[in-house]
């Protein structure tokens, strides 16, 4: 950044006190994007790469959506998975009634007409917060799933509900594999997630930080709440309806609103949770902490040959154990233990 008062260039932002390395940074965002996309397709089994990797990446970029929203401009919601749905449904809808229609397009096109729907609903902002809000976007979920089960034009009349998803084609090439979709789910993912983090340090972030922290006193000093509110209702809606599209293209292989239930929603809301609201890396923590915890609890209880009644609430029990442990502990989440961690690295073993 350049400094125009001292006429110098700096490597390095100032933030909460602390000085962070953008260009480290930046080069180790590069470094583990390029191990990411050059290594694991060719190391990883296709179990990983489509029951791990693949959701990991799709529920980072879902979380990433409700940060924006949560962690970022401080409203809260509960209907993440229904701009999931949005999405998804969107995009199917697009590719088969316009024929020809590149995928990534109807992706875009899907995005936004989450980005609508988001807006539509985000209108209550403007005058109730906090819990009253989390109860209207919870209302967003419902809507649009019983507006995806009861419309039929939107399933393509389909009797059961479950649609196969169309293939995914770009430029001739099919991305039927597990390790191309990866590829593919990895690009979009680094992408948005990079446009995310530039985002967040330009004047929209900085107006989306002053609102949720003070709405009334970012009003006074020249902020438009109703433009900031839906914008970041936008933007997250967007973000959500691209892994929306995503889940179900890639990963599930089926449009169905079963899929994008009320359960979903909590899920992408602990991640945030416990991975750190308000952060960019905390999305991937907490996406990745989610999608880990359950293997190696079914590894523990196999091992500990538990009995079925509590090894299928051993996870519930777990999760509700880890929210309450960061509210109280470290609400900043995995992010912030991460942060500490490399600040005691980097003084060790001279700490003093």
């Amino acid at each position: 950044m350049f400094y125009r008062e001292t006429g110098q260039f700096k490597t390095s932002y100032e933030t909460d006190g602390q000085i962070l390395p953008i260009r480290q940074d930046r080069n180790m965002l590069f470094a583990t994007m390029a191990v990411a996309l050059v290594a694991l397709p060719f190391v990883a089994s296709p179990y990983m790469l489509s029951a791990i990797l693949i959701p990991f990446l799709i529920f980072s970029l879902a979380a990433l959506g409700l940060n924006i929203l949560t962690g970022y401009a401080g409203q809260l919601s509960l209907g993440t998975a229904a701009f999931m749905a949005v999405g998804a449904f969107a995009s199917y809808n697009f590719v088969l009634r316009i024929p020809g229609i590149p995928i990534l397009l109807a992706f875009v096109l899907g995005g936004l007409c989450a980005a609508l729907v988001g807006i539509a609903f985000g209108l209550p902002s403007l005058r109730i917060r906090g819990f009253y809000l989390a109860a209207a976007t919870l209302a967003t979920q419902f809507f649009v799933v019983w507006c995806l089960t009861k419309i039929g034009w939107l399933t393509n009349y389909s009797s059961s509900g479950v649609i196969t998803a169309q293939k995914i084609e770009i430029l001739g090439f099919a991305f039927d594999t597990p390790a191309t979709k990866y590829v593919l789910v990895l690009l979009v993912v680094a992408v948005m997630a990079l446009l995310a983090k530039n985002m967040v340090r330009s004047n929209v972030g900085r107006s989306w930080m002053a609102v949720r922290d003070m709405d009334v006193a970012a009003e006074v000093i020249g902020f438009r709440l109703m433009r900031t509110k839906l914008l970041a209702f936008a933007v997250s809606s967007f973000y959500c309806g691209v892994a929306g599209a995503l889940y179900a293209f890639a990963y599930l292989g089926t449009v169905e609103p079963e899929a994008y239930n009320l359960e979903l929603s909590f899920r992408i809301l602990f991640m945030i949770i416990i991975g750190g609201v308000g952060s960019i890396l905390g999305c991937f923590l907490g996406a990745a902490f989610i999608v880990l915890l359950p293997v190696f609890l079914n590894i523990l209880a196999h091992s500990l040959a538990l009995p079925t009644s509590v090894a299928s609430n051993l996870e519930l029990m777990v999760f509700g154990a880890l929210i309450i442990f960061f509210l109280i502990v470290e609400p900043h989440g995995l992010a912030r233990l991460w942060q500490i961690g490399k600040e005691k690295l980097r003084l060790w073993p001279f700490p003093h």
